[in-house]
């Protein structure tokens, strides 16, 4: 039986998750919003939460602990001096997930991981659309 068992292995070594979640939750902290699978949106909200907790705190230790956990130097320095600074108010849930369809190719369940108090930011140039690029007809073959 799984009495108080917390992690989710996901077939995968222990480093191998450690440096997976890392990657998400950096990719959260850099981009406002992730879209991944459900179970690894719940394994990462666990690790987003206490990141941003050591960014509230702000001392010399938590930052070191929040870069020996997230292994990047520039979404530790945006976490505290960006996302923990907006979070202060709030005393624990500052991220959501929500459920999107199901992947087409597995039917994995997938979910978008973002922040409750930040707003997300569109890296999309604003000239640019999905439409067909200049000088491709659609009709040639």
């Amino acid at each position: 039986m799984r009495h108080q068992v917390v992690t989710t292995k996901f077939g995968r070594s222990t480093k191998h998750r450690q440096a997976m979640l890392a990657a998400v939750v950096c990719g959260l902290i850099l981009e406002k919003r992730v879209r991944t699978t459900l179970p690894k949106a719940r394994a990462a909200r666990r690790l987003a939460e206490r990141m941003v907790t050591l960014g509230k705190k702000g001392t010399l230790a938590a930052r070191r602990r929040a870069a020996a956990a997230l292994r990047r130097p520039a979404p530790v320095k945006q976490l505290f001096e960006e996302i923990a600074p907006k979070c202060a108010g709030r005393a624990g849930g500052y991220t959501r997930i929500i459920k999107m369809n199901d992947r087409r190719s597995d039917g994995s369940t997938m979910a978008l991981l973002e922040w409750v108090d930040v707003a997300h930011v569109s890296r999309r140039k604003p000239g640019k659309s999905k439409e067909a690029a200049p000088g491709k007809d659609s009709k040639s073959a």
